[in-house]
């Protein structure tokens, strides 16, 4: 009931005025995409990013996990995806940093993640309204104590560029409503995986 009580007052109306991720110094996303991604261990570190971030609202640490503008932009063959980008993802993705927040303020220590690699895919061209192809991974779950019991959250989904997992969404998509959303809490380690995009 606690943690209910605490997304609620995480309803916060999508249509903030948010400014998306910076590209990064080096350029990485303005190259072409690559194939196959890291997993294993580069994976794992990332999801442990992504956990401090969460416990710490760090939003500027959260954006570097997100997936870059500059690589959705060559992605996706939709008018405007730089808007899209700004107004729906990155927006989406601010508010289910907050839900997540406030999911887990009674979070003790982080056990680790869990991770189907069968769930992993190639995202061919010319689906899901995508100009090139990229690597999806669905549901990652990060496991954590709360007062001595296991509970865990799902990671919506992971995508692929130049070898590296992003984040696109943190939340599940699509969404009943415009508002932070936590995907699949659950007592226990949860069920990893999941479909989409």
């Amino acid at each position: 009931m606690r943690m209910l009580h605490r997304l609620a007052a995480v309803t916060l109306a999508i249509g903030l005025t948010l400014a998306p991720v910076s590209a990064g110094a080096s350029g990485h996303h303005l190259l072409p995409q690559t194939t196959r991604p890291w997993t294993g261990k580069a994976l794992t570190i990332r999801v442990r990013e992504l956990w401090h971030a969460i416990r710490t609202n760090d939003v500027a640490q959260a954006g570097a996990l997100f997936f870059p503008l500059s690589a959705y932009v060559q992605v996706k063959a939709i008018y405007d995806p730089a808007a899209d980008f700004r107004d729906r993802l990155w927006a989406f993705y601010r508010l289910d940093l907050a839900a997540y927040h406030a999911a887990t303020l009674d979070a003790g220590s982080f056990i680790g993640d869990r991770v189907n690699l069968a769930d992993m895919s190639w995202i061919p061209p010319g689906a899901c309204e995508n100009r090139i192809g990229y690597w999806h991974l669905p549901g990652v779950r990060l496991l954590y104590h709360e007062g001595g019991t296991v509970r865990s959250v799902g990671i919506f989904s992971f995508i692929s560029w130049r070898g590296v997992w992003y984040v696109v969404h943190l939340g599940p998509n699509p969404r009943p409503t415009n508002v932070g959303t936590v995907d699949a809490p659950a007592l226990g380690p949860g069920v990893p995986g999941g479909g989409g995009c």
